[in-house]
């Protein structure tokens, strides 16, 4: 059975992957982006795994557009089954240092994309009363950090937003299932294209992942919808820490927060992302400029997708040792 998939800001980093893991998987995928050189790179990884492409040229801040698009795609491809919502822009500045267009523009594109994408998605969903919906998120949903007071307010805010619309359909007993997706640090084109206003190079806040893993997760959610699903040990580590000592992590990030998200380096700065896309004339791939300390594998999803299996084999051995004990008592 033909499946159709959406993925917004699909030209690059974790969106570009999930493209290929999809069209991989068997899913004609339609890419919603701004940048055509992006757009037909995105539109040949689906094409060389044998599926059909829709490249759409769509600023997600515009609901207007995200409609359109969607009604695009369900002309030229069928029913949409899965809409992944990844677009956003971002930056390194202090608050004080971002102008009010700049946050606006954000939090446009971050935040109420997502909520363009999730209502253009559930009006073809909920008639149909099938569907998923990823909406990504990010450890700084749950623990914001410096340098990235916009971003960290859109990533919240789509939290809360996706838990209201869960509650809602399961209200009326909808079986479209709204999911989120919380990620680490990871090496995508980013940060060569952040708004910036530090003095060295952005970078993601170690311990960095490639896109494909958060990719991976993303598959696996749109096969086994959950409401929420952490990637990366550093999510992990991260949002428990804020739940058992928020103070020790305010004090912790004031300190080190800053220069962590900087380096060095000399790497490329493509100019910022926020009103023009910087992969329009030149493609610029899932992958940004820390391939060297990246990690591919991930413990944390890997337990997290083996759940079931894990929870087995705990309490077969739990079993096992209370009949031992037992056995022991007895002798």
């Amino acid at each position: 059975m033909t499946r159709t998939a959406v993925v917004t800001g699909g030209t690059a980093g974790v969106g570009r992957a999930t493209v290929r893991e999809l069209a991989a998987a068997g899913y004609d995928v339609a890419v919603l982006a701004r940048g055509q050189a992006g757009l037909d790179a995105a539109a040949a990884d689906v094409k060389d795994a044998g599926r059909r492409a829709m490249p759409v040229v769509c600023d997600v801040a515009d609901a207007d557009a995200v409609a359109r698009a969607a009604q695009q795609v369900e002309d030229g491809l069928g029913e949409i089954d899965l809409w992944v919502n990844v677009a956003f822009v971002g930056s390194l500045a202090f608050f004080w240092d971002t102008t009010l267009e700049e946050f606006r523009r954000v939090t446009e594109v971050t935040y109420y994309g997502q909520v363009y994408g999730t209502r253009a998605a559930l009006a073809r969903m909920r008639p149909r009363d099938r569907g998923v919906v990823v909406n990504v998120g990010s450890a700084m949903a749950y623990r914001s950090i410096p340098l990235q007071s916009a971003y960290c307010g859109a990533k919240h805010a789509i939290k809360g937003f996706s838990e209201s619309v869960m509650t809602e359909l399961a209200n009326e007993r909808s079986r479209v299932r709204v999911c989120m997706v919380q990620l680490p640090g990871l090496n995508t084109p980013q940060f060569t294209w952040n708004l910036e206003r530090v003095q060295a190079h952005p970078r993601p806040v170690a311990p960095v992942w490639q896109p494909e893993v958060a990719a991976r997760a993303i598959r696996f959610l749109a096969e086994h919808p959950r409401r929420n699903m952490w990637v990366g040990l550093a999510t992990v580590y991260t949002i428990l820490g804020e739940r058992l000592a928020p103070k020790l992590v305010d004090l912790y990030l004031g300190r080190y927060g800053v220069a962590g998200q900087q380096t060095r380096a000399d790497l490329p700065r493509r100019g910022s992302n926020l009103d023009e896309p910087r992969d329009a004339e030149v493609d610029a791939g899932a992958h940004g400029p820390f391939d060297d300390e990246a990690w591919s594998i991930d413990p944390q999803t890997w337990a997290s997708t083996h759940r079931r299996a894990l929870l087995g084999a705990g309490a077969a051995a739990l079993a096992a040792t209370l009949v031992a004990v037992r056995e022991s008592a007895a002798t």
